[in-house]
């Protein structure tokens, strides 16, 4: 078979598995790892005799990337801010499983030395293979089911941020582990001088020459120089500590690092994304061929030995240790849930330390196709997570029934209140114009902090998910005026949106989001107006450039008015008085708001429409319907209105005045 035939045949794969993951909406990683299984020579023989080594090398490359990718992500405040999780759970749980997993296994050698023939080495990169965790599958997972905030969220991407630094000793341990040497600790301490060197002159003058260096690439303005710049830099820093002794992916780790730290970070993922994500695709599926099913079959018990064993190992030890840091024991299950699997790093791991020597042939299948299996587990486990603590923890429904007794003491006071849902800086915001106002106010947040902080404040804040019915429900959703959806995230908004419309149909809700993208797709979940914050700021710099440039200011806000006007449905009810042209015209276009009384219910607009306009229809005409339960409908004849409906009229004074008078008598 020629190259170009392998090539498509690899891509073929590829594309089916993992169209068959999306439609299943499984990680698309999964996809190519099943691609990898069905390729692999010894088995089904797709690749027609070929042998994986010929594109292996290659598949490296996806790993160097992923490395430049986890650099580029690196962020120090972020760090700090997660110092507890990061540095506390996470680095307890990566010491502990591989402390704990090499102890246990030295003893079975010392204690089993004809059935159980492994050095302490072998145990030590085993190990640490096996403590890594996939930040892909779980990260993305928690993602689609909006849990990135959450309790078990915030201690999960803490722990995986941690195994991603990890990441960066054991790639300098393991060839040191396999040098054959009499000196190991010797070789040891050489190599992580040489790194710590290394970096620490990258990174004294890194950023300098990094910043500068991408800023004469960046005025010439050529896409084409900025892509093959960055393909430079990326492989030449891997080259570099390549030369030093060290891996390909420290190298671009540490460039990944330096770019992170200029103004260019954004355009740097936008630009290699698409090479990631294809090249290490390609790295899973040589992880799937690597598999030989005829040894892993035969030695199908010790392969569920050892899946069982690391799984169970690592769910106990990070729920314990979760629990040690003060979770609750549901958020420290769901937390060892999420980690219990094994992780692309530990791929990378076990690879280096089988052609290290470090692994010998029969113990690397075995280790392998556990892992494996138990990340295209993991989906699945995810999944079920809730019904798992739920059925294992006993106090979990208590644990809920707290947290919303503790919102429902605050909020039980509070009627015709705001529900604000999210208490970040358009939520403060928010707060504080309603509290000049005089406005009641009720607002869920996930960040314990600021809850606190806000609550030493004063401020009518709780800890409470507001994607959670019983959360809305304690907070006063049914006796709420109206609801603020305040986070930009659009699948958590349709997710609160569903809800909310679930319980309280009645109640308006006001959705902010960055663009007019997901306009109408936030109406039809139920959004009673959306706020796009982008529009809102072109608007204000609009108005600047129109007051900067001489424009009289009342014609500035009547030009901003009439955009809103287009652009808001709700607004155009709320400009009772409002005038679009000049006050001392009488045939000005003014703008009215009339209520329905309770006898004409059940009319339909166009037979109300005809008794009071008239003569005057010519003149005048409807422009919205703001229902008295605060949805606003497009105004058509055969709309049958209750009472209280809101008409919103548009018309010269007198045509207005006659209206009003009117529909009294009517």
């Amino acid at each position: 078979m020629s190259s170009l035939e392998l090539a498509l045949l690899y891509l073929l794969a590829a594309v089916l598995c993992v169209a068959a993951c999306r439609w299943l909406k499984l990680p698309s990683i999964l996809g190519y790892l099943v691609a990898g299984v069905l390729m692999e020579p010894h088995t089904l023989g797709l690749a027609f005799g070929q042998d994986a080594e010929s594109i292996r090398e290659l598949a490296e490359y996806g790993v160097v990337f992923l490395m430049f990718v986890i650099g580029l992500e690196f962020n120090l405040s972020r760090l700090r801010s997660m110092r507890r999780h990061v540095f506390g759970l996470g680095l307890a749980q990566v010491a502990g499983t591989m402390l704990i997993a090499t102890l246990v296994t030295s003893l079975l050698a010392w204690w089993l030395p004809d059935n159980w023939d492994i050095t302490w080495k072998t145990a030590l990169v085993v190990s640490g293979a096996l403590a890594m965790s996939s930040t892909a599958i779980v990260a993305r997972m928690m993602a689609d089911r909006l849990e990135l905030a959450s309790e078990h969220g915030q201690r999960v991407l803490g722990v995986l941020l941690l195994q991603d630094l990890a990441v960066v000793p054991l790639l300098i341990l393991v060839p040191a582990l396999g040098a054959l040497s009499e000196n190991l600790w010797l070789d040891l301490a050489v190599a992580l001088f040489k790194a710590g060197v290394l970096i620490a002159l990258v990174l004294w003058g890194g950023p300098r020459v990094m910043r500068w260096w991408l800023t004469i690439v960046a005025r010439r303005k050529s896409q084409e120089l900025s892509m093959l710049n960055l393909l430079l830099l990326t492989l030449g820093m891997a080259w570099l500590t390549q030369q030093a002794g060290l891996s390909l992916a420290l190298g671009a780790f540490i460039c990944g690092v330096l770019i992170s730290e200029t103004e260019f970070k954004l355009q740097v993922e936008a630009e290699i994304r698409p090479f990631h994500d294809v090249l290490l695709g390609l790295f899973f599926i040589t992880i799937g061929m690597l598999l030989d099913w005829r040894l892993v079959l035969w030695r199908l018990p010790l392969v569920l030995l050892i899946l069982a064993g690391f799984v169970l190992f690592k769910l106990v030890l990070v729920s314990g240790l979760a629990r040690l840091w003060g979770a609750s024991t549901g958020v420290a299950l769901r937390t060892g849930l999420y980690l219990a699997q094994a992780g692309e790093f530990g791929f990378v791991l076990l690879t280096l330390s089988r052609r290290s020597g470090l692994v010998p042939l029969d113990l690397f299948q075995p280790v392998l196709a556990a892992m494996v299996l138990s990340m295209l587990a993991t989906p699945f486990i995810v999944m079920a997570s809730e019904r798992i603590v739920v059925r294992l923890v006993a106090n979990e429904w208590l644990q809920m029934a707290l947290q919303a007794t503790n919102i429902a003491r605050q909020a039980i006071d509070t009627r015709d209140h705001v529900l604000i849902c999210g208490y970040g800086r358009s939520g403060q915001s928010l707060a504080r114009i309603l509290d000049q106002q005089g406005i009641p106010y009720m607002a869920l947040d996930l960040d314990p902090d600021l809850v606190r902080q806000g609550t030493e404040a004063g401020h009518a804040v709780v800890f409470g998910d507001a994607t959670k019915a019983h959360a809305l429900a304690a907070a006063g959703l049914g006796r709420a005026s109206t609801v603020a959806l305040t986070y930009l995230d659009p699948r958590a908004v349709e997710k609160t949106l569903a809800m909310i419309r679930a319980q309280a149909p009645q109640v308006p809700v006001i959705v902010r989001t960055k663009t007019d993208r997901d306009l109408d797709a936030l109406r039809a979940a139920g959004a009673t107006e959306v706020v796009p914050e982008e529009v809102e700021g072109a608007l204000l710099m609009a108005g600047h450039a129109l007051a900067l440039m001489g424009t009289p200011m009342l014609r500035v806000m009547h030009v901003l008015r009439d955009y809103r006007d287009a652009r808001y449905r709700l607004m155009r009810g709320y400009f009772r008085g409002a005038i679009d042209g000049d006050e001392e015209n009488p045939e000005a276009v003014r703008l009215a708001t009339l209520f329905v009384p309770e006898r004409l219910a059940g009319y339909s607009l166009g037979e109300i429409l005809a008794q009071v306009l008239g003569g005057a229809g010519d003149r005048a005409h409807a422009v919205s319907v703001r229902r008295h339960k605060g949805q606003s409908v497009n105004p058509v004849d055969d709309l049958l209105l209750d009472g209280n409906d809101a008409l919103v009229l548009s018309g010269p004074a007198d045509a207005l005045a006659a209206a009003e008078q009117a529909l009294s008598k009517m």
